[in-house]
Formats: structure tokens, sequence, C-alpha cells
């Protein structure tokens, strides 16, 4: 069972619904000495929580080397040499200091949302994947064309064809579609809760709650208050919290969405990230301004109260079922 994966669902429903992502400075450590409302104050996400446990990186390292070591078996069966590869370095347990950082204006104004890289940090990263040599290149590179295009198909499974993807091009994920990894990742880390069928009205009734939460009278209120409050730093077009972080996201995206294939020049992500920070911090200081981060969660927890009301039974027999998987 991937506990990782499992929390992160949950919070990525509620954080991708209502825009709490980037500078959300009420939340964290800190916001709970404060007396603040926290995520871990969630009634779902408490009672979904108690079947999964904390994040133990240690596990989850170990975890990463058996599904390598399966992956190494199962491409043997099928006739291919396969060298489990070091997964550890990529595996680093999450720092709430970080966190808190991150929900400072000072990081803001120097960062944004931490959408566009520096020039520095895109070096490095380039660096850092150069760096790296995967212990199976010597091999595959010793394959004909046709052999290494069956090579990664039984590693990694069939590409998808168009008629396998929905209209926006997204495809939904079946590990029994994705090779030697997919099966691996699976016998490992267990079913994921996202594509368990016997859970599936559940997790389509959380996603629906958090898109229907977007609606509610209070929040669009508070959306109309933080709305008006960037209309007067001279951000007039963003009617609701979401609307700034996608502008944020958008200007990101288009440095990369090009027919050249090159990296963005310096300059131009320079002037991105000028554009990215001068956003956040203008939502930074309006969401300080009408408590957006508390006042949302205020609302968001007493509706989560009545859900789990009304879905008491699905839930306890997804807390059970996962809870004897462990």
């Amino acid at each position: 069972m991937n506990r990782r994966l499992q929390s992160a669902l949950i919070a990525s429903l509620a954080v991708a619904a209502l825009g709490l992502t980037g500078c959300a400075s009420d939340q964290g450590a800190g916001a709970a000495d404060s007396g603040k409302l926290t995520y871990e104050d969630s009634p779902l996400n408490k009672y979904l929580s108690a079947a999964y446990g904390e994040y133990d990186e240690d596990q989850a390292i170990a975890d990463s080397k058996k599904v390598e070591e399966s992956t190494a078996a199962c491409m043997a069966e099928e006739g291919f040499d396969y060298i489990p590869v070091d997964q550890s370095q990529n595996m680093s347990s999450f720092n709430m200091d970080d966190q808190e950082d991150r929900e400072t204006e000072e990081w803001v104004a120097a960062n944004g949302y931490g959408m566009t890289q520096s020039p520095e940090e895109m070096a490095a990263q380039q660096e850092q994947a150069e760096s790296y040599v995967d212990p199976n290149q010597d091999y595959v590179a010793s394959l004909s064309e046709g052999e290494q295009t069956a090579y990664y198909e039984v590693l990694y499974g069939a590409p998808q064809t168009e008629d396998m993807m929905s209209e926006d091009g997204s495809s939904e994920y079946n590990w029994e579609d994705a090779g030697c990894s997919g099966s691996a990742q699976h016998e490992v880390n267990g079913e994921d809760p996202s594509q368990d069928k016997a859970h599936k009205p559940l997790f389509d009734a959380i996603t629906t709650f958090y898109e229907k939460l977007q609606k509610d009278p209070a929040v669009q209120e508070l959306d109309g208050k933080w709305a008006a409050c960037m209309a007067d730093t001279g951000h007039p077009d963003y009617k609701a919290k979401q609307d700034a972080i996608n502008a944020a996201s958008e200007l990101s995206n288009a440095l990369y969405n090009t027919d050249t294939g090159e990296a963005p020049s310096d300059e131009a992500l320079a002037k991105v990230r000028e554009g990215e920070i001068e956003i956040a911090l203008a939502d930074f200081a309006c969401s300080e301004k009408v408590n957006y981060t508390d006042s949302m969660l205020t609302v968001q927890f007493k509706l989560e109260e009545q859900f789990v009301d009304d879905h008491k039974a699905e839930l306890d027999a997804f807390a059970a079922d996962y809870a004897q998987g462990e």
C-alpha cells in the first residue's frame, strides 16, 4: 500500500478545488500554534488518514527497492536484462520548515508561487540530470532498434494511441497496461484507491463535493472580497483566487509550449518570473487582508462534517478495507 500516494490524493483534491496553493500563509505548524485552522483539522482528511498512517521515508525506499527487484524479475521472464535502479536519491521526506518558508511574504517576493525556475535552478537541475547514469543504458544501446522498442514496451507497456485517450488528451492509468513496471508497483504498493472500483463511488462523491464547494455562497462571498482587493492592486481580471494561480501557471507553461522545443532564454525566464511574482504578491497581500485561508477552511470543514455524516458507511468500508491491507 503506497501511503504517500493515498494521502496526497485526498489533499490534492481539496487544494485543487479551493486554490489554496502557493502562498497559503495560514497553514503549517505555525498556523496550528497560532490557533488557526490547518488541514490537520479536516473532518474528512482525519477520517481517511486513519487508514494510511504517516509517511515513512525508510519504508518508501525499501518499497522502491522491492519494486525495482520485481521489475528485474519480470523483465528476465520476458527475456530482457534489467538492473534495478536506485531511486533513493529521489525520495526526501517533507520538510515542514521549508513549507513554512514558502508561506512567508519574503519567499513569495523571491519566488512567486514557485512555478517558474530561475536560470540558476534550471542549471542545477540540468547538471543533476547530466550526472545521472542509468545502469541499463549500455544494455539498451546494445539492442537493435526493434529490440529497443520491444524492451520499452515490456518495461512500460505499449504506447497509448489516440483512440485510447479522452477528448482532452488524458487517459486513465491501468497498471495492467503498464508493463513490468506497472505490475511491480502494483505487487508492492497494492491497489491505488482512486482506481479501486469498490470505492469509486466514494471518490467520485469526494471530487464532486470539492467542486460544489467552490459554488457555496460563503465561498463566493469570500472570493468577492478577495477579488475586490485584487482589483485595488491593479489586477481586476481575477474573480476567484484560483484565477490568479491559473494566470501564473499559463505564463509559466507558455515558456515551454513552443514549436522549437528549445529551452527558454534567461530574458524570457526573468520576464515570466517577474509577472508571476507580481501576481503572487498581490494574491498574498489580499489573502492576508481578507483572512482567506482560515475563512475558507472554516466553511470547508463545516460542509465536510455533513459529508462525513452522509457518507459514513462508505467511509467506514474504505477505512476498514485499507486498514486490513496494511
